[in-house]
């Protein structure tokens, strides 16, 4: 009986569409780009990469979608091996990247999502109780945020997701990661104004790198 090595993980990733007010949504050339940009680059030999989904930038609308991603990945889930989802959001006043600890029972729209939807303090799932209900990712994110400020990324951690769809998709993916004991991360970036294209990638194969070296 020899050593059994590090377990396989599997990740993967959504990023959303453009909406109003940004014409150009950095997340979707991300996970449009991703799959290319990691066979150049190679992954690590305990990673394996999943699916790559781009989400309408919608709440309930879009909800079929999102449940349908999640559950395909459990369905081709390979004996022993680990799923992480690491959802993309952007956030146009960001100047860093921001890797999100929970989010809130909590949907308070600030403007219409992209199919009119505009709630204000409903609870993303009523059976979870009020809208101050928290749920946090089982990731530990300071260290994440340590691994990666040390190879020269800028990063933060953030406790606020805001309230709009990239909360509502997050507290979904936590309470799916939950009930299925995988686990799920949220990632918001600045538009590629701020970070280029080309730093952006690197940051995320980077992020990928230092989640699955976690297990």
């Amino acid at each position: 009986m020899g050593s059994e090595g590090p377990s396989v993980v599997t990740v993967h990733v959504t990023g959303f569409k453009k909406f109003i007010g940004v014409p150009e949504n950095p997340t979707e050339k991300i996970v449009s780009n991703l799959q290319s940009y990691m066979e150049k680059k190679g992954l690590p030999k305990s990673v394996v990469r999943g699916s790559c989904t781009v989400l309408e930038v919608a709440g309930q609308g879009a909800l079929g979608t999102l449940y349908e991603v999640l559950e395909s990945a459990i369905s081709d889930r390979k004996e022993g091996s680990q799923i992480i989802w690491i959802h993309f959001g952007v956030s146009g006043g960001l100047p860093r990247f921001a890797l999100e600890n929970q989010a809130v029972n909590d949907a308070t729209f600030a403007c219409p999502d992209e199919l009119g939807w505009k709630p204000q303090r409903v609870p993303i799932v009523p059976s979870d109780g009020n809208i101050s209900q928290i749920r946090k990712t089982t990731l530990p994110v300071n260290e994440l945020v340590k691994m990666l400020r040390k190879i020269g990324h800028d990063v933060m951690r953030s406790d606020d997701a805001d309230r709009f769809v990239c909360n509502y998709v997050y507290y979904h993916s936590l309470r799916f990661a939950e009930e299925h004991g995988i686990k799920s991360l949220f990632v918001h970036v600045p538009l590629f104004s701020t970070i280029d294209e080309a730093v952006q990638m690197h940051f995320v194969a980077s992020l990928l790198e230092a989640v699955a070296s976690l297990n």
